[in-house]
């Protein structure tokens, strides 16, 4: 509640965004949809631009995600037009994945030493998971099994990434972040099921709504994130 308080004006614009998005989606208009896509990612983009200033690399690699996840999802808008801006706006996203990855191996550097624990639990619940993913999609990938490997590896190392700021980060940031990757996981994985499995009637709906959460609250921990051990210019 303190956090929505403290960002209230920002708060109230991307519930209102968010609204406009499900309905504009539900109803079908779609140059308003089109429109108010790119809107949402914009948002969270000059948000966090005036609230940390881009004051260190954490924030830097962030922002530099958030521009690509921006791209990603403009190309996927545009795959109505040509199917290949499906395969560009995913590779889009998996260049973001990477620099969150990177945000958060900071976190992770500022005291390796933390939370093993944590971290061997982190490593093996994705390994079981993200395996078994992988092969309740394996006989519906064809040739791109091995990129959707590569792509699922990927996913993984992102979860681990956010689970290992345990300990490094305040509390605030590590949970919001944590629960957003969670999301954005959710949402990767209704759009392989979507893609690869079998599509149903609302899940771009439930992609859109999946994925604006998510980002909604990497973008608030990064926002919020104060390191326990803090480095030099992180």
């Amino acid at each position: 509640m303190r956090m929505i308080r403290k960002y209230l004006l920002f708060n109230l614009a991307y519930a209102l965004l968010f609204i406009m998005v499900l309905v504009s989606g539900y109803k079908q208009y779609s140059l308003l949809n089109y429109g108010l896509i790119p809107c949402i990612t914009l948002a969270l983009l000059v948000f966090f631009c005036l609230t940390t200033r881009l004051s260190g690399r954490f924030h830097q690699r962030l922002f530099t995600g958030l521009v690509f996840a921006l791209t990603g999802s403009t190309l996927f808008l545009l795959r109505g037009y040509d199917p290949s801006y499906f395969s560009y706006g995913l590779i889009a996203f998996l260049v973001c994945h990477l620099f969150y990855i990177g945000a958060f191996y900071l976190d992770f550097r500022s005291a390796q030493e933390l939370d093993k624990k944590g971290a061997r639990i982190a490593i093996f619940s994705s390994a079981i998971t993200f395996t078994a993913f992988y092969f309740y999609l394996r006989p519906h990938l064809g040739t791109l099994r091995l990129p959707v490997l590569a792509c699922i590896f990927i996913v993984a190392l992102l979860i681990m990434m956010a689970a290992f700021r345990n300990q490094r980060v305040n509390q605030l940031s590590f949970r919001l972040i944590l629960a957003g990757v969670l999301f954005f996981i959710g949402a990767d994985a209704i759009l392989a099921h979507a893609y690869f499995i079998n599509s149903f009637r609302a899940s771009d709906l439930l992609i859109s709504a999946v994925y604006m959460i998510a980002q909604y609250l990497i973008i608030m921990g990064g926002a919020e994130r104060k390191l326990i051990r803090p480095l030099t210019a992180d």
